[in-house]
């Protein structure tokens, strides 16, 4: 790509970094990027309200082939001296987002230049984080009939500027279930005369593991406990509600689908014994991201073509990532640039976007582009 695009962008990615905002808050951010668009190249914008798309149209016209950026920050103080650091107290980019749409909109400017024998469509989305977002934007890939999809998402623990994929399941599936208990309370002396749900929350927490043992199951399973609260800091009186809130998750989405319907039947059966009111409410779902192999296919094939470094993953993330609603909709896939083996986690306060992924972000999504 040429210097000046790749300043641009860098430039770019620090004014995102240092104005950070969380799912469904981005409003700044979504403003800035399409301004940035608007002032550096004469593509068409469709505003869809929390996020928008880049249009190239090409003259040929062979596929439309759409490429996503996430633009959402989280909840966490920046932790780190940078001279373009974060200005909101809890609220920075720590999982790399900023350099995610940065790279996306340097791409866009170098296809506006260049051109493409493709349709292309630059997806820049909100509310990753929640899952909000692509469950949202994925009207894009039926209102333009999209043929192929692809993204990366930049990943530590990864060797410095490799590629690496895998085909099918390559995050997992999750959800945060929680369930609400109630039942009658009562003077602390006379425990008998109320129903206190805590025995119902202990059974449910101790049938955990036989659901997600791996024998019961065809890939893995997981449910973590989050968070468990019941009754009040009130010493005379017999807790009456409770909640428990998981998450659970598995690798394969029919898996996730199993595991909750078992926790549901368990935990309904659980309440009658006890003569509990009970109800379950669900938040941040994610998809299974699968990746389809013709679309890895085709960044090997790049990779092979640009001498770039692929590495093929053994497993899927257990982290969950929305790009997975897409590729239910059509082909696709999600791939992963590595930081280095050592570079700082995501979601730490040690870590901030590298800026030299920038450059291979876009190398990568041109290619792809001619595909």
């Amino acid at each position: 790509m040429n210097d000046k695009n790749l300043k641009l962008a860098i430039k770019l990615r620090h004014e995102l970094h240092e104005n950070p905002e969380v799912s469904n808050e981005e409003k700044w951010t979504k403003n800035h990027l399409l301004e940035f668009l608007k002032e550096n190249t004469k593509l068409e914008i469709v505003d869809k309200g929390k996020w928008f798309y880049a249009v190239y149209k090409s003259k040929v016209g062979k596929r439309n082939i759409a490429f996503r950026a996430d633009f959402d920050a989280v909840a966490m103080d920046e932790g780190i001296d940078l001279p373009y650091a974060s200005k909101k107290d809890g609220v920075a980019h720590k999982c790399g987002h900023d350099g995610h749409s940065a790279t996306l909109a340097a791409f866009a400017m170098e296809i506006d230049e260049d051109g493409s024998d493709n349709n292309i469509f630059f997806l820049f989305q909100h509310a990753e984080e929640s899952g909000d977002g692509a469950y949202e934007a994925k009207e894009l890939i039926l209102e333009e009939k999209i043929d192929e999809i692809f993204a990366y998402h930049n990943m530590s623990g990864m060797e410095y500027k490799s590629v690496n994929i895998i085909d099918y399941s390559a995050q997992y599936a999750s959800k945060g279930m929680n369930i609400f208990l109630e039942g009658i309370p009562s003077h602390a002396s006379e425990p008998e005369k109320g129903i206190n749900p805590s025995y119902a929350v202990a059974e449910i927490i101790n049938k955990i593991p036989e659901f997600t043992l791996g024998e019961n199951n065809e890939g893995n399973v997981l449910c973590t406990i989050i968070h468990v609260n019941l009754g009040k800091k009130a010493y005379g009186i017999s807790a009456s509600k409770g909640v428990l809130r998981l998450t659970i998750r598995a690798e394969l989405e029919k898996e996730l689908d199993k595991l909750q319907k078992k926790m549901e039947k368990f935990s309904i059966k659980t309440a009658e014994d006890y003569g509990l009111k009970i109800d379950f409410t669900y938040n941040d779902i994610f998809p299974e991201t699968y990746n389809h192999k013709e679309s890895n296919d085709k960044i090997k094939e790049v990779c092979r073509e640009k001498r770039i470094k692929l590495n093929e993953m053994k497993e899927a993330f257990r982290g969950s990532e929305d790009f997975g609603y897409y590729t239910k909709l059509t082909k696709g896939a999600i791939f992963y640039l590595g930081n280095g083996e050592k570079y700082p986690n995501l979601h730490s306060y040690n870590y901030d976007f590298n800026d030299e992924l920038i450059e291979l972000g876009v190398e990568l999504f041109k290619g792809l582009s001619k595909k």
